[in-house]
């Protein structure tokens, strides 16, 4: 069976074009299955996964939960198109209301994260009723990888393929404390120039033109945390302008920063107007992302044409996969469980960052996902390599990582920690000891 699989390896990488990467230097072990936090590879190793995949596998691999769900749906009815009713579809967009606090909303389904950006940029136009109006956003972030994810995001990689004033899409600097771009002394003040700065590009643009404001309200793979000082601001500034606010949900949701959605860590009079999720939605067993609407916004487009869909919005199969979900992060307590363990998991980083020099800022730490931001030089703050390049000392920890059963996330000089929700403490303790140790062999002081 090994060798079987292993001759698959080959065959995928003569016959698949994969994503975010040299196509021709592709080239990564075949997963066989999975149980917990760990990944089964086909040449019998198994890997302790320490970054949920693509920070979706919130709920670890092949949880049983999962399975059964779509097992029994895909007996009873695999596919309907939206233009038909679904009971599925029907109790997993009551309990996203619901976990979000919007009463009388509505949700739409996307096929992912990239199309539900998309998609509340296009609802949140016609609520304002600018179908061409402006939509402010920050560099460094990430939306989507499509033309106007592209847009949308502030990322270096896409820059080149989208023009994003012909979208009509702004950018602003990001609230990124540790090398503020206001030049602020402190992580709250640089959190409300950030927000100012928003304010300041929809009073140039005119209130009356711009349309939204989308933004990450936490984790990304950017690696900004925003200071506390900073979401506030931000929902004040676009609320008295009255600008429609999106919360950007897709990684940070469903317990991964503590929270059914990091935002509620500020209250529900904060609260965005639009929020899009996706990879936690469904432990990412099936692709489901989804927008949900305020009863504001709802308010607005409720007796307009709204024209957009997708043919598998709202499919079955995945909405099913969805509700379980949901009840899994509620029946086993996984939203608390994630801040507690991450609060465990910042301290323990903490203490790396005292052992190890090359540690110049923890971030995160209000659920399972943290930063940790390596540089050349902690006194000047300079990384160890230009954005987005990732340093060669970092992609060598990597593969000695992998090869002793361990799997981290990484972007440019940035190390991402974002474990499954169900990971068990001693196996926390386990890679937090083994980051500890290689820190030390690629980073010695």
């Amino acid at each position: 069976m090994g060798i079987e699989a292993e001759q698959g390896t080959r065959h995928e990488a003569d016959s698949v074009l994969h994503s975010w990467c040299v196509p021709a230097q592709w080239d990564a072990p075949t997963v066989v299955g999975g149980q917990g936090a760990w990944l089964h590879l086909a040449d019998g190793r198994r890997v302790l996964d320490f970054s949920s995949l693509a920070e979706c596998s919130h709920l670890g691999h092949q949880h049983p939960a999962l399975v059964a769900a779509i097992q029994a749906q895909a007996a009873q009815l695999c596919f309907v198109t939206n233009q038909w009713g679904a009971q599925v579809r029907a109790e997993l967009a009551e309990a996203l209301l619901d976990a979000a606090g919007f009463a009388g909303g509505r949700v739409f389904f996307t096929l992912g994260g990239a199309d539900a950006n998309e998609n509340a940029v296009k609802i949140a136009r016609l609520a304002s009723g600018l179908p061409q109006g402006a939509v402010i956003t920050r560099d460094r972030s990430y939306h989507g990888a499509s033309f106007l994810g592209m847009a949308l995001s502030g990322d270096t990689r896409t820059q080149a393929f989208v023009d994003a004033a012909a979208l009509h899409v702004h950018h602003v600097p990001p609230p990124y404390a540790y090398r503020c771009p206001f030049g602020s002394d402190t992580p709250a003040a640089c959190g409300e120039a950030a927000a100012q700065a928003v304010a300041q590009r929809i009073d140039a643009l005119g209130p009356e033109r711009v349309a939204a404001v989308l933004v990450e309200p936490n984790a990304g793979t950017n690696g900004i945390v925003p200071p506390d000082s900073y979401w506030p601001a931000l929902r004040r500034a676009t609320r008295e302008r009255g600008t429609w606010l999106i919360a950007d949900e897709v990684m940070s949701g469903f317990g991964r920063c503590g929270h059914w959605f990091a935002w509620q860590k500020h209250g529900a009079e904060h609260a965005p107007d639009l929020i899009t999720c996706a990879k936690g939605l469904t432990g990412a067993a099936l692709p489901l992302g989804a927008v949900i609407v305020s009863a504001a916004v709802y308010e607005r487009i409720a007796r307009q044409p709204l024209m957009a869909g997708l043919t598998y919005c709202g499919h079955p199969l995945c909405c099913a996969a969805g509700l379980a979900a949901l009840r899994t992060y509620r029946d086993e307590g996984l939203i608390d469980r994630s801040r507690r363990l991450g609060a465990a998991m910042f301290t323990r980083l903490q203490a790396l960052q005292r052992r190890h020099t090359v540690i110049g800022d923890v971030r995160g730490g209000d659920g399972l996902f943290a930063v940790l931001d390596l540089v050349a030089d902690r006194a000047s703050r300079a990384p160890l390599a230009p954005w987005p390049q990732m340093p060669a000392a970092l992609s060598a920890l990597l593969r000695d990582a992998l090869a002793e059963g361990l799997s981290f996330a990484a972007r440019g000089h940035l190390l991402i920690l974002a474990p499954p929700l169900v990971i068990a403490e001693a196996e926390l303790d386990q890679a937090l000891d083994r980051l500890d140790a290689l820190l030390a062999r690629h980073f010695p002081s």
